[in-house]
């Protein structure tokens, strides 16, 4: 009875699973995305479950958050092809997340997250914040357990911002807790395009990202050296990492996402951890995550 018990959940967990690869329209907001956002979430959600089953035996809590949560679904932009959000594929990795932390800014996207985390996971320890993560910062590092030597607690955070409007700041108010960090560096999107404008004088926007007003004596140097500006940029992002006790990250260790039409640059996606054993399952992400076969939910 056991077995057959169990082959019913499985059967179950596996047409679940199926119906949640494949999203229809359910007349929700569905934000347009560029088809490499494939890409990206093959790798980030490859990663989430190679922590999430790593470090089980290892700490007795984890917690998944996201910063710029969306609602859910994307639609493929120019196409009638709809894909699982980031939050939806990370609910579905095994082992699940002890807890799920989703904040977002955009109410309506909030909202339709929520139907759709309620619809497919309805169990799942799910904590949403609405609003900016640079303002809510405080209150996102509050839903996260603060562990201790007997109720161990280790936070993956994922940071997909639209431009490098996320501030250093929030970086830090989370990395007051046991947290690794997936950023997306925006460097050749946003920061190449609007170069003139962030290399001013009174331009703030970098300071913010990189949590340094002192980078442009730098950028001087690195530019003189025929170094490119978004490569200095996501160099000193990880740069700024280290001073919050995350081990060095190399441009050579994160992922470029390009552009399908022109192969042009977009973002760099970056792993920071505290812990060389993450930044070899990055490794291990980055190499099997490229080819759509090697990842299956199950």
């Amino acid at each position: 009875m056991h077995r057959v018990g169990e082959h019913k959940a499985n059967t179950k967990t596996a047409s679940m699973t199926n119906e949640i690869a494949q999203p229809s329209d359910d007349n929700m907001i569905c934000p347009e995305a560029g088809s490499w956002t494939e890409d990206k979430h093959r790798v980030v959600a490859l990663y989430a479950t190679m922590f999430s089953k790593g470090m089980k035996a290892k700490w007795d809590k984890r917690v998944y958050v996201e910063l710029y949560a969306g609602a859910g679904y994307s639609r493929i932009r120019g196409t009638q092809k709809m894909i699982l959000g980031s939050p939806l594929q990370a609910l579905a990795v095994e082992p699940p997340f002890d807890k799920y932390i989703f904040c977002e800014a955009i109410s309506e996207n909030l909202e339709a997250l929520k139907i759709r985390v309620t619809r497919y996971f309805p169990t799942a320890n799910v904590a949403y914040v609405e609003g900016d993560c640079d303002l809510r910062a405080s209150d996102i590092l509050g839903e996260i357990p603060p562990g201790s030597k007997d109720n161990t607690v280790l936070t993956l955070c994922f940071a997909d911002p639209f431009d490098i409007g996320l501030k250093f700041g929030t970086i830090k108010t989370l990395s007051s807790r046991l947290v690794d960090f997936i950023v997306l560096l925006a460097v050749y999107s946003d920061a190449n395009r609007a170069y003139r404008r962030y290399v001013m004088e009174d331009a703030v926007k970098v300071d913010q990202f990189l949590g340094s007003s002192t980078w442009r004596d730098r950028w001087r140097i690195a530019e003189a050296d025929a170094i490119l500006f978004p490569k200095f940029l996501a160099s000193e992002f990880a740069a700024s990492m280290e001073t919050l006790g995350y081990l060095p990250t190399p441009i050579h260790k994160m992922k470029r996402v390009s552009s399908d039409e022109k192969n042009l640059p977009l973002y760099y996606i970056a792993l920071f951890s505290r812990n060389k054993l993450a930044l070899d399952l990055w490794d291990d992400a980055l190499k099997y995550g490229t080819d759509q076969t090697a990842f299956h939910w199950d």
